[in-house]
């Protein structure tokens, strides 16, 4: 696995890292793409289906099957459409990711958080958080339709600056202009774009915006702080007038790149609270990867009360996943016992009460009690002698006693609303 060249292969390229690239998809799992072939699947003749994608990226003659589009509701409206390619794809993508990550990685702005080594959105929350504190005034930017349309040369040029490799410059065109496959099957060509959920778009994403947006503000607003999680911003400022000057340079330079903000969403938001005296500004409330910043009650150390600028789970993102939680249907499942309930249940909501419950997690708790709601409705339907709401109550009460940690959410909350 570790040699470097076969002869008479024009590329240099690994089996080594096409096995670890194989490693890192199956550990992040996925959908098949268009040739219905699951990671099961493929893993039935495994080292033959990863020579054959050593062989051809080694010899210059792999090319991407078509990607397949699968549209996602968005939370807001309307749906994105992310592209799912098969998996010899992601693999062969991934070798490629993963050799120009190490190579633009340690170029990237430390304001630039997503799909980053060490870096998560909850730590671009927090930073945000901070500088809301610091700063009376944010622009909360939106790039319309970013992955549908980052401009193909500008892009490549980005890449060509950045890698010795020309296998490496080779395959991302190739990828750019893979077509996608709608639901109906239909090919849809591309000159514009990378599929947003392909393994390839996170670094070449970071990459373009790295230069498009970071490099250049570094550059032209030097004490302009900002986050970036990919196509996600926000940008602080000192005063209304600054905001709005910085706004206007935005989207001159987005418009000089080949993007555009979109002017609805792409707004300048006042960060009011009880230090911050009221203000005419028509927003005083933003959002940004899932939490919505806005005044809320706090408290000091010494338990006096305030209003602070904070983030919380958005209503948006309560509202996805409240529909997720009655979809579970938990009260018809009598055929299940508490343990199967819970292992099923606990990765799902834990996984919530990490990021959402990161701040202001008081915001998760009526969610975390309506849980609790259906809950207590399962005991009452699947053990017929505790249909009774004294009953079922008590054997509530008696089982979060005997098994405070049954379920990820008892830390949190107990109660448990009665709904009959």
């Amino acid at each position: 696995m570790d040699e470097l060249k076969a002869l008479g292969k024009p590329f240099m390229i690994s089996k080594r890292a096409v096995w670890e690239a194989y490693e890192k998809v199956k550990a992040n799992k996925g959908a098949p793409g268009v040739d219905a072939v699951s990671l099961a699947d493929f893993e039935q003749d495994l080292k033959n289906n990863l020579y054959k994608i050593w062989n051809r990226m080694s010899s210059g003659t792999y090319f991407p099957p078509p990607v397949r589009a699968v549209e996602i509701p968005r939370t807001g409206g309307g749906v994105r459409v992310l592209g799912v390619p098969t998996v010899a794809d992601r693999i062969a993508q991934t070798v490629a990711a993963r050799e120009l990550e190490a190579r633009v990685e340690p170029i990237f702005h430390p304001d630039s958080y997503g799909y980053r080594p060490g870096r998560s959105a909850v730590d671009a929350v927090a930073v945000c958080r901070r500088r809301c504190w610091q700063n009376d005034w944010v622009i909360d930017l939106d790039i319309r339709k970013f992955f549908d349309t980052v401009p193909w040369e500008l892009l490549l040029k980005a890449v060509t600056a950045h890698t010795d490799k020309p296998w490496v410059l080779l395959y991302v065109g190739r990828w750019l202009k893979a077509p996608l496959q709608l639901p109906d099957g239909v090919l849809q060509e591309r000159d514009r774009g990378t599929p947003q959920g392909s393994a390839i778009s996170p670094v070449l994403a970071n990459l373009f915006l790295h230069y498009a947006f970071d490099a250049w503000m570094a550059k032209v607003f030097p004490v302009v702080r900002f986050e970036r999680y990919v196509d996600d911003v926000v940008v602080h400022c000192v005063s209304e007038r600054q905001a709005k000057y910085v706004l206007a340079e935005i989207t001159k330079r987005m418009t000089g790149v080949g993007l555009a903000l979109h002017p609805e969403k792409t707004r300048i938001v006042y960060c009011q609270d009880d230090n911050r005296r009221a203000d005419s500004s028509e927003h005083t409330e933003f959002v940004f990867l899932g939490y919505s910043f806005r005044r809320r009650s706090a408290r000091t150390k010494e338990g006096a009360m305030f209003l602070s600028f904070l983030p919380a789970i958005s209503s948006q993102a309560l509202k996805k996943i409240s529909a997720q939680v009655r979809s579970w249907r938990l009260h018809h499942r009598t055929c299940l016992t508490e343990a199967d309930l819970a292992d099923w249940m606990n990765p799902i909501v834990r996984g919530w009460m990490d990021y959402y419950g990161a701040f202001y997690r008081s915001a998760l708790y009526p969610l975390l009690e309506r849980i609790n709601a259906y809950l207590l409705r399962w005991v009452r339907r699947k053990y017929k002698r505790l249909r009774g709401k004294r009953k079922a109550r008590s054997a509530w009460n008696r089982a979060v006693q005997k098994r405070p940690r049954a379920f990820a959410h008892w830390a949190w909350v107990t109660h448990a609303p009665t709904v009959w």
